[in-house]
């Protein structure tokens, strides 16, 4: 699935994510609240966003067939997704276009860290608009929010990397990988996850031979490569992004690598395994953010596969996208009007413990609207099982981990965030 860089163009999907919610039901209201969304849906995460947009797409026509004609605060819910094309600087751009021209209340995205801090920054948080990541993992993001400076806007769906440094580095010597080396994407995702992760690795034992940063969308990684070989690493730890990751695991093997990988979060890819050759895989491990399997899961599993034009459920951010967006709908329910502070508020209230269950799905959701009408309190469980979001918009959560084997990823095991939390414990601060 392709889709064009073009603003119109992209106008154009936003425009058929509302068509198909508005044709859900006969009798649903005319307006529509519009939410901003910006995420890469071209460039080195280009993937990402464009899995991302359909589920956004999918909650967004569940949830409005579920209001039917009362609506959700009284409209259908769409959505306005912009392209960042990877870069921070163009997801300001984006991002400042629906708050100030479209005046939007809230945005989902972006997709990687270096795109969705700036928008933090510069946009959302001194504008006070909600803004919920659903693939946005680095400590950053935390420390910001700590420091004051997300002011309480932002929330994401995804565990931050202070904690899946720590899994991967136990997951890594537990494969035996003593010694590795790291090639990175040179970004604050990239450089934080080396931190995170050379704490725990070298405290637990292993050892880190080198570090290569790389920049990414290069045409050709070869020195980046031939650097990190020089030292006759027995594997390699990649950090970054599976377009590039494809290039630069390729250019490892051509170059006589060892061909044994740990792979960082997103890289379980499909399009990564094709394009490498899962031949080369065997030996290919990985973490990633887990999940808690709930009747939401199911549906997903279900639904998604069938209006996604190619995506599986399984691709990367897929499932804490759709998650991301149904919290965001629910609290627009809840919140009864289509307002930044109120939306904000309502996050918190429709995933807290307490509440009545309730998952995706369309009995599920037109549960979930019955509730909200009865002014009774909800819970929504979802795609990634229960989470509750902390006073940093952190959530806590299990980590997955993986390996390649017969040209598919295959979860081996898990790692609670309390396993996790343990051997944090232990490492010298």
């Amino acid at each position: 699935m392709r889709f064009p860089k073009s603003t119109t163009a992209l106008a154009l999907v936003a425009a058929l994510g509302s068509m198909t919610t508005t044709t859900a039901s006969a009798q649903s209201p005319s307006c529509i609240h519009t939410v901003g969304m910006v995420v890469s849906l071209t460039g080195a995460a280009g993937r990402y966003g464009q899995a991302a947009s359909k589920s956004v797409e999918l909650a967004f026509g569940e949830l409005n067939k579920a209001a039917g004609a009362q609506g959700i605060a009284g409209c259908k819910l769409g959505f306005d997704v912009r392209d960042a094309q990877s870069q921070g600087s163009v997801g300001v751009d984006q991002a400042r276009q629906l708050v100030d021209l479209k005046k939007v209340p809230a945005i989902i995205g972006g997709i990687i860290s270096s795109v969705t801090i700036p928008i933090v920054t510069s946009v959302t948080a001194p504008a006070g608009v909600v803004q919920i990541s659903p693939a946005s993992s680095s400590p950053s993001l935390t420390k910001l929010a700590t420091d004051g400076k997300t002011n309480g806007w932002f929330f994401r769906t995804i565990t931050s990397d202070a904690l899946q440094g720590t899994a991967a580095a136990k997951y890594a010597l537990d494969q035996g990988m003593k010694s590795l080396t790291i090639i990175h994407v040179n970004n604050d995702f990239g450089v934080n996850m080396v931190s995170e992760f050379r704490r725990a690795y070298e405290a637990l034992g292993g050892k880190i031979i080198d570090v290569t940063p790389y920049n990414p969308e290069q045409s050709s990684y070869n020195a980046e490569v031939t650097k990190a070989l020089k030292t006759d690493p027995p594997a390699l730890y990649f950090i970054g992004y599976p377009g590039d990751g494809t290039t630069i695991v390729r250019t490892w093997i051509q170059q006589g690598g060892p061909q044994k990988f740990l792979l960082n979060d997103g890289m379980n890819a499909a399009d990564f395994i094709k394009g490498v050759g899962p031949q080369f895989l065997t030996n290919a491990y990985g973490t990633s953010s887990g999940s808690t399997t709930t009747p939401s899961t199911t549906f997903f599993a279900s639904a998604y596969p069938a209006m996604s034009g190619g995506f599986d459920a399984g691709a990367p951010a897929a499932d804490r996208a759709f998650d991301a967006a149904a919290i965001l709908g629910l609290a627009i329910a809840q919140a009864g009007k289509f307002e930044a502070a109120a939306i904000r508020d309502a996050i918190r209230k429709v995933t807290a413990p307490g509440g009545e269950v309730v998952y995706a799905g369309p009995a599920g959701f037109a549960r979930a609207m019955q509730l909200i009408r009865q002014k009774k309190p909800v819970r929504y469980v979802g795609v990634i099982g229960p989470v509750e979001f902390d006073k940093n918009g952190d959530i806590a959560g299990p980590f997955r981990t993986w390996k390649i084997a017969n040209g598919e990823v295959a979860t081996v095991g898990q790692m609670s965030a309390e396993d996790v939390q343990a051997v944090q414990a232990k490492l010298p601060k």
